[in-house]
C-alpha cells in the first residue's frame, strides 16, 4: 500500500471508526491516556468464559492517528480471543498504518493497542481474584500510558 493509500485508510477509520460506543455490559472498561497530546481512548472488553472476546469498543477523543488507530485495532480483534490482544506486537499497528507515519506519533499510533492489553491484563486480574476470594477496589482505570510501555 502506498503512503496514499495508507494516510486514505487512516482517515477512513477515524471519520468511520469501527466499534464505536460501549459495550454494555462490559468485564472491564479501561481508560489510556497520552499527556503529550491529550489523546484518550476508553476500552470496553467482554469476554466468554473460555476467553473468546465477545464484545470489544472504544470511545475516544484525540488526534486522527490514535482514534484511527484504536478503531484498526479493535476490527482487528472483533471475535477473537484475549491471548490474541495479549500477543500482538506493537509494530503490528505500526506496520498497519505505515512506518513513515507513524514514526514521528509512535505514542499516538500504540495507545488503542496498549490500552486494550491493559484492559486484558485487568479482566485477568479480576478473574484471578474472584477464583481466591479476594476482593479488589470499585475499579481500576489507567489514566496514562506511562512511556515505558511503548515500544520503539
Amino acid at each position: 500500500m502506498d503512503r496514499q493509500a495508507k494516510i486514505d485508510f487512516i482517515l477512513e477509520h477515524y471519520e468511520d471508526p469501527r466499534h464505536y460506543g460501549p459495550t454494555d455490559p462490559a468485564d472491564v472498561v479501561m481508560q489510556g491516556g497520552n499527556p503529550g497530546c491529550g489523546d484518550i481512548i476508553t476500552i470496553y472488553l467482554k469476554s466468554d468464559e473460555h476467553d473468546h472476546i465477545r464484545g470489544l469498543s472504544f470511545e475516544g477523543a484525540g488526534c486522527t492517528i490514535s482514534q484511527a488507530a484504536a478503531s484498526m485495532v479493535l476490527e482487528m480483534f472483533a471475535d477473537k480471543t484475549l491471548t490474541d490482544i495479549e500477543s500482538a506486537p506493537q509494530e503490528m499497528i505500526i506496520d498497519l498504518l505505515g512506518r513513515e507515519i507513524a514514526a514521528t506519533r509512535l505514542r499516538c499510533a500504540t495507545l488503542g493497542l496498549t490500552t486494550a492489553q491493559n484492559a486484558v491484563r485487568e479482566l485477568r486480574r479480576q478473574r484471578l481474584a474472584h477464583e481466591y476470594g479476594i476482593a479488589l477496589p470499585e475499579a481500576r482505570s489507567q489514566a496514562f500510558v506511562a512511556v515505558d510501555e511503548v515500544s520503539g
